[in-house]
């Protein structure tokens, strides 16, 4: 198996963040493991979530951790898959918005 840039083993090594900065690394861990707690949203449906910005923002390690919670937690590939589609879609949408920046540019400019 070819060795690739991102290792699946450095997963294993996120808590070591902390090792060079331990009390922000701390405050961060704090943070993250407030967030997941369950609340308004089931830890389900922040998995779910979490695998969908995971892909939007192509963190391979997230991907890799929120398919396996998931699943741990009953999610369905179908489910996984859908909520990967809705993250693509606000992604998408998000940059064709955007080209009415470019849209009100060229108006001005040619104005």
């Amino acid at each position: 198996m070819s060795k690739t840039y991102y290792d699946p083993a450095d997963l294993r090594k996120f808590g070591k963040i902390t090792e060079w900065s331990e009390d922000i690394g701390n405050k961060f861990f704090d943070y993250y493991g407030k967030v997941f707690e369950e609340g308004a949203l089931t830890a389900r449906e922040k998995s779910l979530i979490a695998l969908a910005v995971a892909h939007t923002e192509q963190c391979p390690y997230c991907i890799d951790a929120y398919t396996k919670d998931g699943l741990q937690r009953g999610v369905t590939k179908e489910e996984m898959m859908e909520a990967i589609h809705v993250g693509a879609a606000i992604k998408s949408g998000a940059t064709l918005v955007h080209g009415v920046q470019m849209m009100n540019k060229v108006n001005k400019l040619d104005g």
